[in-house]
């Protein structure tokens, strides 16, 4: 087993630290993986991506052409990645940063309003793990239990309150993206 999941967004909205966590969930159940981040030179704002491969196996390249998913939190990623998906594979998306529908349909596409469903639970940078917890539908390699599990393990103290809301915002983008899918396949 290999899976390429590649994360992109702008600084800001926590798409590097989602794919670190995964990254961290996977190594912690005996995986291989790699986690490579990419930035622009801006602070906030900036364009901000990463991809994570896990695997069995030794994995020979990092690099990722056609990941198999995708989360896209806003436009700009949306459409630069919706063509490379994979076919077959799945792609997750903001729907609060997003005013298009998808073009393709021999891929998974799963618009979930990330913005509005992390403010629900009390603070906009639950975006990531809400964004997270919608992948995980379709990712059986990792369960909401390990991304918990590898948040315990490795946030720093100082941000062990904020458990709890992560814990929430990865069901809530989880139990969404499930509802979405039942209405696929209807």
């Amino acid at each position: 087993m290999q899976k390429e999941i590649l994360i992109a967004g702008f600084g800001g909205q926590g798409a590097l630290f989602a794919g670190q966590v995964m990254a961290y969930a996977a190594m912690d159940n005996g995986k291989e993986v790699t986690w490579i981040p990419s930035y622009g030179p801006e602070m906030r704002g900036g364009t901000a991506n990463c991809t994570v491969v896990i695997a069995d196996d030794e994995i020979g390249s990092p690099l990722v052409k056609n990941p198999p998913a995708v989360i896209a939190f806003n436009l700009p990623s949306f459409d630069k990645y919706e063509e490379l998906v994979q076919p077959g594979g799945v792609l997750i998306v903001n729907q609060s940063m997003v005013d298009r529908g998808a073009s393709r349909t021999d891929i998974i596409t799963i618009f979930v309003p990330g913005n509005e469903l992390a403010e629900e639970i009390g603070d906009r940078r639950l975006l990531n793990m809400v964004m997270v917890g919608a992948l995980l539908t379709r990712l059986p390699e990792l369960s909401i239990q390990d991304i918990e599990t590898a948040l315990n393990a490795h946030l720093p103290e100082r941000h062990k309150k904020l458990l709890p809301q992560n814990r929430l915002a990865l069901q809530r983008g989880y139990d969404y993206a499930q509802k979405e899918l039942e209405k696929q396949i209807i």
